[in-house]
């Protein structure tokens, strides 16, 4: 019988294996059930239209959350009433202590919003997604309550709408991972183009909380990402920003 101890120890580790498999992959492109005030939504990337999926949103809209006199960057917030319903500590506090989170290391600060016209909407739709980079207007961050409130979600998705990519999208991903489309859900295989990023003169972050599990989008329980050269590094299970993450926010906001 399982001491609560060694309990406690394997549902974490069933947590972390999974990874964002459970609770961040939105496995349907453009979801057919979105309700009426979602974006179109591919993985955890949230796009104004269907059209935008094909150009690269930091492009289109100008990726980066402006820089203040005083060398912060103070990017607006709203979290939804939602998250008040019940278990209003926990849920809050989790959001709360993500967006801090980059306070203590980097010029981001994360403030209430009052009326700017561009900021984050933090929300509860259906599943975890966010916009990449700044928008004009205020932009969903959606973290659904059932699965998507912790806090290396919060900071994916926070780095997605910083104007961050998924790790194994990188421009110099076939160095270091290689992808088995054999093993990968028909229809799915998008999610691992590559496309040119800004790597901030960092080599591949196998310990990035933007990298993706090894059987992301699996469909025969097999990986569809290995590393190379050590086919046994694990990744994708990481509990926050890692140290090149870091580097990377604060080179290009220029902190």
């Amino acid at each position: 019988m399982l001491s609560l101890k060694t309990a406690g120890n394997y549902l974490q580790n069933i947590h972390h294996a999974l990874g964002l498999l459970t609770s961040e992959f939105n496995l349907h492109d453009l979801r057919p059930f979105r309700s009426p005030d979602e974006p179109y939504v591919e993985d955890d990337i949230a796009y104004d239209s269907e059209a935008e999926r094909n150009a690269d949103p930091c492009t289109a809209h100008g990726c980066m959350w402006p820089k203040s006199a005083d060398g912060k960057v103070y990017v607006p917030y709203v979290i939804s009433r939602v998250y008040s319903e019940s278990f209003a500590t926990r849920e809050v506090a989790i959001i709360e202590r993500g967006l801090k989170s980059f306070h203590d290391v980097s010029c981001i600060r994360f403030v209430g919003r009052s009326n700017q016209r561009a900021y984050l909407n933090i929300r509860s739709l259906n599943g975890c997604y966010s916009f990449i980079g700044r928008h004009d207007n205020g932009q969903d961050l959606s973290l659904q309550r059932s699965g998507c409130v912790y806090h290396h979600t919060v900071q994916h998705e926070v780095l997605h709408a910083l104007g961050f990519h998924h790790e194994q999208k990188r421009s110099d991903r076939d160095q270091y991972i290689r992808v088995a489309l054999e093993n990968v859900i028909s229809g799915m295989e998008h999610n691992f183009d590559k496309i040119h990023t800004l790597n901030q003169e960092t080599t591949y972050d196998y310990g990035s909380v933007m990298q993706y599990h090894r059987y992301a989008f699996s469909k025969n329980n097999q990986p569809t990402m290995v590393a190379i050269p050590d086919p046994n590094v694990h990744f994708g299970a990481a509990e926050e920003m890692s140290r090149k993450d870091i580097i990377r926010l604060n080179r290009l906001y220029k902190c």
